[in-house]
């Protein structure tokens, strides 16, 4: 496998059962991707953006074909610790601090008290909550408290960071303010992301790879390599080639939708 190869997957088909019979999340999902990358799924709800990156966690079985994370199975890779996971929600236990709940990955890997102290304080610094660890989720804002949660899955160093639409509930003002924040984010750490969103300027501001899924049962029906520098500020989003890439996005949403018509 190639070094830079940090996440395969091939033919990856994947059918929930349920009360109402079979349903077809993803069907013939072809992708690679190389370390470092930024890579955004958009497609509309349902098209199995989040399944995907459940698979790629071992939170869910493909059906048929193959995901490796680092040239391992999924699962082998989440017993490595190769990746953190930040859900929709943020998730923080309201009974413990915000250091609390960071530690709580750490406590359970059985990391010595000094260790965590040290990763805790580096993690507060990297989303900028340094000087927050004493306080409560419920004494932070929705940002605030969404960047905690980005610390806890960065606690342990893993070299992998899935997102699924973390920034969806926040509003416009606070989105791009963490957007800014992910990609300096991103910059320092070098790690490799997947990020889940419903929205085209984030996917398009975000990433180097967007990756556009059709409905159900989802197919990827556009992979694109973003041609923007890596050091972007918002204003990028007023340039040609900014719109030009949204446009391309929108067309293969269009053209997902097209397929089912």
């Amino acid at each position: 496998m190639d070094q830079d190869v940090v996440i395969e997957a091939n033919n990856l088909d994947l059918t929930f059962q349920t009360n109402d019979g079979p349903v077809h999340a993803l069907k013939d999902v072809n992708l690679t991707i190389n370390k470092g990358d930024f890579v955004s799924f958009i497609g509309p709800s349902g098209c199995g953006k989040t399944t995907f990156l459940r698979a790629m966690a071992a939170l869910e079985e493909p059906s048929n074909g193959s995901i490796t994370v680092n040239g391992m199975s999924a699962d082998e890779a989440r017993r490595n610790r190769a990746y953190g996971y930040v859900f929709q929600a943020a998730g923080l236990y309201p009974w413990r601090t915000i250091a609390g709940n960071i530690k709580l990955p750490l406590e359970i890997m059985g990391f010595s008290k000094a260790e965590m102290a040290e990763h805790v304080n580096k993690v507060l610094e990297l989303v900028d909550l340094k000087g927050f660890g004493k306080k409560f989720p419920w004494q932070l804002s929705g940002g605030m408290q969404q960047r905690a949660s980005i610390a806890r899955a960065l606690a342990f160093d893993a070299d992998i960071l899935l997102m699924d639409e973390p920034f969806g509930a926040l509003d416009e003002i606070v989105r791009d303010h963490l957007n800014e924040q992910l990609l300096e984010l991103w910059a320092r750490t070098e790690k490799t992301i997947g990020f889940v969103t419903h929205s085209i300027p984030e996917a398009v501001y975000l990433s180097t790879k967007i990756v556009v899924m059709s409905p159900r049962p989802g197919r990827i029906t556009d992979i694109i390599e973003s041609t923007l520098p890596k050091d972007r500020s918002l204003d990028i989003r007023d340039t040609q080639e900014f719109i030009d890439i949204a446009h391309r996005v929108r067309e293969g949403l269009r053209a997902g939708h097209g397929d089912d018509a």
